[in-house]
């Protein structure tokens, strides 16, 4: 993957010092201030930045200059991108909102049962058209074509059965070892069965600030030990929700003619997130509020955090399709006009 375009000018200084040596560029942060600072969640530039810094974690980019991924002055560049970005989202979700419980699964359980948001599953299985859908795997695609990767920092931040149950639920994410099973690669079927260009990051250019939000929440969790908490309540959320949007969005599929390999990857989570559900709650949050009971704050904390990131990005794509506009940042891209087969 090679750098994106810039979006501002927190990524257009960015990107033109990941062009040069590293440690040969000061990094100075301009337009950092957000009114209101919940504006930090969804803003492009803030947002394309952070993507940036976090993937020099993961694949990286082929036009980036070796030796940026710990380079000082980018790691206290990043901090205070995060700073508003962690800001806002304890503006969005407050402590006060979290339920009282007995045990954190029933919180959990809880905090989820309370979620309201918009109706985005329904309407990709009822009347979303082909379009529609491809553009909602192209949002996607920023996450789902690494999906499981930023939960697994968490792995050697764990022990005991809280370990066990992440590296369980992980060993399927990955497919058991088999690479045609692997999550990321069922996705990878699914772009192509409608039309999509399947190549990682493909779309970052297309990504709107709220998309790449949803990854980013992931990786900050993920990238530092102290959100340990926070990132497995993240993954108990997303594994409580899933089943039966899953299933909607494999009838919304089927609904357009798509075939069992392009509904696969939808299939294959109605089935393994009703079993996750349980391991994520009880064996994984439960166990490590066992061990470690100053962190159901933080458990909580990621878990409402998921809810109200994906909330925003429903409402993002039901907004621009009722208004008939694109609710990619780009529209005409020739695969997004392609047909099903």
């Amino acid at each position: 993957m090679r750098l994106p375009e810039a979006r501002g000018p927190l990524t257009e200084e960015l990107l033109a010092a990941l062009r040069r040596p590293a440690g040969s560029v000061r990094l100075f942060g301009a337009g950092l201030a957000f009114d209101p600072p919940s504006a930090a969640l969804v803003d492009d530039d803030l947002q394309l930045g952070l993507w940036i810094c976090y993937e020099l974690h993961y694949a990286g980019f082929a036009d980036a200059r070796p030796g940026w991924e710990w380079d000082p002055e980018l790691m206290s560049w990043t901090r205070a991108l995060e700073a508003r970005f962690d800001s806002a989202l304890r503006g969005c979700v407050p402590a006060a909102a979290m339920p009282a419980g007995n045990s954190i699964a029933d919180r959990l359980r809880a905090l989820i049962d309370a979620d309201t948001g918009p109706e985005l599953a329904r309407r990709l299985q009822s009347v979303a058209s082909a379009e529609e859908f491809r553009e909602f795997v192209t949002h996607r695609s920023i996450y789902h074509l690494k999906e499981a990767d930023p939960h697994s920092w968490a792995i050697p931040r764990l022990r005991g059965r809280a370990k066990a149950a992440l590296v369980e639920i992980q060993s399927d994410e990955y497919g058991a070892g088999s690479v045609g099973r692997m999550h990321s690669e069922l996705f990878r079927a699914t772009l192509r069965g409608l039309g999509l260009d399947d190549s990682y990051g493909y779309y970052l250019d297309e990504a709107p600030g709220v998309t790449l939000a949803i990854s980013n929440l992931m990786s900050f969790f993920g990238l530092h030990r102290e959100n340990r908490g926070a990132l497995v309540g993240h993954l108990a959320a997303f594994e409580m929700t899933s089943s039966t949007p899953n299933r909607r969005y494999a009838k919304g599929l089927r609904r357009l003619g798509a075939d069992a390999a392009t509904t696969r990857f939808y299939d294959e989570h109605v089935t393994a997130d009703a079993l996750h559900e349980q391991l994520a709650a009880h064996d994984l949050c439960g166990s490590l509020v066992a061990d470690e009971p100053e962190l159901a704050g933080d458990v909580l904390f990621g878990a409402a955090c998921a809810l109200h990131l994906d909330n925003l990005f429903a409402a993002h794509l039901l907004r621009c399709w009722e208004s008939g506009t694109s609710s990619l940042r780009t529209a005409g891209s020739s695969a997004l006009t392609a047909g099903l087969s």
